[in-house]
């Protein structure tokens, strides 16, 4: 299931929207045959057309807005004569990837929109004007009077897009984590021994599960540098990160370290800026699995044992609990796999 290609992902929009305006009410007389004074006949305007965030699996939705930023749903028509109303205005419907996340700057409204096929209603549509009729009274019967349709809601919406996966991917360039992912999916993310050979996040489905790898992250991530820090959002709602360390590295303690305090970082530098910042969506605070990556390129089994007890105690996690894994060893795989779905059904 390849859903990244080589394309330039949208995943933040800001939009100008308006619902469309009522119809006018018309001032209309009747007139037929044998009924040369048949009184007023002015009909009503139609309803502005309503504007609805839909949500749907295409997770280059964003990709529509990319060069028009101002959106308007159709207007009401006036009303006609003969008593007869205007049309009402079709609805616009902006379609939003899954996942995303939309503020309403105006109204200062926020809504996750998390459900494939959902209609979320966010800006109104203005009623129509009365016609002419509707004024007529015992002692008026040749009114004049009439009403225009209401203008309908505007707003500025910020969109940002959150993939929504189970479990992320995350480490230092060149550690392993496309391969992994590969491996476990039929994705096809692109690979090489070179830093930032992912250029945007990649995803995949392994059984029932959705797997994330995230760009390679570097020290000062936080701070701009690399790639990684603008894609660490879409892991914020997956349930696990599995943290790849590679063997190759001579300090695997450093390397950890290294990621953690980014994630740190971005969890503070981010509390203030995400659109839907919460305690749950914190990176620092969600469960972790320490992965020690391309073993095979140890020999030595005690350097090999040294580089495990090393994550041990910067991780904090039980030398057991960390998963060694090599993706030319079947067994190792095999091994890995069964870890992978006992841990995503917990």
């Amino acid at each position: 299931m390849v859903l990244f290609k080589k394309f330039m992902l949208i995943d933040h929009v800001v939009l100008n929207v308006k619902a469309g305006k009522g119809g006018d009410g018309v001032v209309r007389w009747r007139r037929e045959k044998g009924i040369p004074y048949g009184g007023p006949a002015g009909g009503d305007g139609g309803k502005g057309g309503d504007v609805y965030l839909e949500v749907v699996q295409d997770i280059q939705a964003l990709d529509d807005y990319k060069n028009k930023r101002d959106w308007d749903a159709e207007n009401g028509k006036d009303g006609k004569k003969r008593s007869m109303h205007g049309h009402g205005a079709e609805d616009l419907y902006l379609r939003i990837p899954v996942g995303s996340l939309v503020y309403n700057k105006t109204y200062d409204i926020k809504y996750e929109c998390n459900k494939v096929g959902e209609k979320i209603l966010i800006l109104r549509g203005g009623k129509g004007g009365l016609g002419n009729e509707n004024f007529k009274t015992s002692t008026n019967q040749a009114p004049e009077e009439f009403t225009k349709g209401e203008r309908g809601e505007d707003a500025v919406l910020e969109i940002e897009l959150k993939l929504i996966a189970d479990a992320g991917f995350i480490g230092l360039p060149n550690a392993g984590k496309s391969s992994v992912l590969n491996t476990l999916t039929n994705s096809r993310a692109k690979i090489g021994n070179y830093s930032f050979t992912t250029l945007e996040p990649n995803l995949g489905a392994y059984k029932k599960y959705i797997l994330a790898d995230i760009p390679g992250l570097i020290e000062g991530a936080s701070e701009g540098k690399g790639l990684g820090y603008k894609f660490l959002k879409h892991i914020s709602r997956t349930k696990i990160l599995f943290h790849l360390v590679s063997a190759e590295n001579e300090d695997t303690k450093s390397a950890y370290k290294t990621i953690r305090e980014e994630l740190k970082n971005y969890d503070k530098k981010n509390e203030k800026n995400d659109l839907l910042s919460t305690k749950n969506n914190e990176l620092a605070k969600k469960k972790e699995i320490v992965i020690l990556s391309k073993i095979d390129e140890i020999k030595d089994k005690k350097e090999l044992a040294k580089k495990v007890s090393d994550l041990a105690k910067v991780s904090k996690q039980k030398k057991k609990d960390i998963i060694l894994l090599s993706l030319f060893d079947d067994e190792s795989v095999r091994e890995f796999e069964k870890r992978l779905e006992s841990i995503l059904t917990e």
